[in-house]
């Protein structure tokens, strides 16, 4: 079973710490020895050494220009030099590696030591560092020795090895350092200006389209909705055409039943009353009550209009009102005038 720690290893990184890796790739880039913004941001420095002096930017040596920064070389019987292999891992942590392992390697009290590194290589698994531990005590009784200088912050303090010159932190390299960045910023703050005029720029052009599009796009919905507009028209008229058709067809072929109604009011008289109208189509079904049912089924019998008239039922009295109920079924005459 793996480790739960495992199961956030991709590659052997540590994804949980990903935020440390990008925040140290941005610091290479703009702070490590190989930075591409190094030579050409950072101040030329005048190493001075018993030897003779030199010129360096970035960690590279330069032709002699004018310059206020200025560092001191230590000799290397006053420089405990270490190389470091470290995992490529754990590149997000160099920092800390380093302090550990000066606390572990220095020989001198720990507020006397002072340490700069420097990379000096990688491979696929591997980082290599190179390490440099002074004694503070011992590098300031020398500088003032041979300089005659006796201020922490006087001077930048460097060492090399093997021609690769290492910053002794915690002297005067913080001035130059804070120069650097302040250059960084100005930089990063004009990007930032040509950037926001650029995505003006694009915002305008951008809005004048929009304004354009919006202005078809209206122009397009108004022609859209009058065409609408007209096709709803011819629809409704069609569909009005066709009601008339069709309300025209069913007058012509099936009779009115107010006219049947008004017909049949005038036969009955006021002695007889229609309790049921039934018509479909030319057939009627009626259902009536009458003081001599009889003589109404006679009556409608020899309506002018009606083709048949018989009686489904025979005609009974209603209980004991005098009346007489009877029932019919009549057929209209075809293409009569009722």
């Amino acid at each position: 079973m793996l480790d739960a720690s495992q199961q956030w290893q991709l590659f052997g990184f540590d994804m949980r710490n990903l935020g440390r890796y990008w925040q140290q790739a941005w610091a290479e880039f703009l702070w490590g020895d190989q930075s591409p913004l190094r030579p050409r941001l950072d101040e030329v420095v005048l190493l001075e050494s018993e030897s003779g002096s030199e010129y360096y930017q970035a960690g590279r040596s330069v032709q002699p220009t004018a310059t206020d920064c200025q560092a001191l070389l230590l000799p290397d019987d006053l420089v405990l030099f270490k190389r470091l292999r470290v995992p490529v891992a754990a590149e997000a942590e160099l920092a800390a590696v380093v302090a550990l392992e000066v606390s572990s390697s220095s020989p001198f009290l720990a507020d006397d030591t002072g340490y700069g590194w420097t990379r000096i290589g990688r491979d696929e698994q591997h980082i290599h560092l190179q390490l440099a531990i002074v004694s503070l005590s011992a590098s300031m009784r020398y500088i003032g020795r041979v300089y005659d200088i006796h201020d922490l912050q006087a001077r930048e303090l460097w060492a090399r090895s093997e021609g690769e010159p290492i910053v002794i932190q915690g002297f005067g390299e913080t001035k130059r350092l804070q120069r650097y960045k302040r250059r960084l910023l100005r930089i990063s703050a004009l990007l930032g200006l040509c950037a926001l005029a650029l995505l003006g720029m694009l915002s305008l052009a951008a809005g004048s389209s929009y304004i354009e599009m919006r202005y078809y796009n209206a122009l397009n919905e108004s022609v859209s909705a009058q065409a609408r507009d007209a096709a709803n028209m011819r629809a409704a008229l069609l569909d009005a055409n066709e009601t008339i058709r069709v309300v025209n067809e069913i007058s012509a072929t099936y009779p009115s039943p107010h006219v049947e109604l008004a017909k049949l009011t005038h036969l009955l008289g006021d002695d007889a009353y229609i309790v049921q109208y039934l018509q479909q189509g030319e057939g009627l079904r009626i259902r009536g009550r009458a003081i001599d049912a009889a003589s109404v089924v006679q009556k409608l019998t020899s309506a002018p209009g009606y083709a048949e008239v018989n009686s489904p039922q025979a005609i009974t009295a209603v209980g004991n009102t005098g009346l007489q109920q009877f029932s019919l079924n009549i057929q209209l005459k075809a293409g009569a005038d009722s």
